[in-house]
């Protein structure tokens, strides 16, 4: 029997029994999980998937509304995608807020005064236990001090743009993007602006209990 519109129905916490796990492959920032797990049937069926440490994007938005996008090269797509500043929250316990306050002044020598949760998702739930938070920063300028000198080939590779929301859309729609924090992030604004506006959105310090974090 499905459930009814208007039940308010959300994810929740839920955990099945993990008889047996192992890790075959450790990278230097991932690794892959291969874990035995109990079905309801009380069969057990294994599970490989990605062990991610988690990410955090930014969606800038400028006083004309434009939002701030990075192109940069990804192997495995074997694609130049248009993405959101982000990074991974390398250190365990991390405060998320100021991992993607860091990423936005490296990657884009970008500060901004005001904070917001914007969304937060699983990229890919069936592969992966990476959880993404993607902020929203307003009244954005040139961050302090010197710019960043990236070492690494890929992301110095990185070209910036301050591009119209409406034109993401467009693009999203068209399929003309790809990225997952993109095309979360830029539908999410605006949704958030058809709807309570953003001063409605999250505080930038709201829990987060996919990645439990220090205040």
């Amino acid at each position: 029997m499905g459930i009814g519109i208007g039940t308010g129905i959300k994810d929740t916490a839920e955990s099945w029994e993990t008889v047996a796990s192992r890790r075959p492959f450790q990278g230097a920032k991932t690794a892959v999980n291969s874990d035995q797990v109990r079905m309801p049937d009380g069969s057990v069926a294994r599970r490989d998937y990605q062990a991610h440490p988690g990410s955090v994007c930014v969606l800038a938005l400028d006083g004309e509304g434009r939002v701030l996008v990075l192109s940069q090269y990804r192997h495995p797509v074997r694609r130049r995608l248009w993405e959101l500043p982000a990074g991974l929250l390398d250190v365990p316990g991390e405060n998320p807020l100021r991992a993607a306050q860091r990423e936005l002044a490296e990657e884009a020598h970008v500060k901004a005064a005001e904070w917001r949760v914007l969304a937060d998702f699983f990229p890919s739930p069936g592969g992966s236990d990476e959880a993404v938070r993607i902020f929203l920063a307003r009244e954005v300028a040139e961050a302090d001090g010197e710019r960043y000198a990236e070492t690494d080939s890929e992301e110095a590779d990185m070209q910036l743009a301050w591009v119209e929301r409406e034109e993401l859309v467009r693009g999203v729609l068209a399929g003309e993007f790809g990225n997952a924090a993109l095309v979360t992030g830029v539908l999410a604004l605006t949704a958030a602006l058809a709807g309570d506006g953003l001063d409605a959105l999250r505080p930038a310090d709201a829990p987060w209990p996919a990645r439990p974090y220090e205040a």
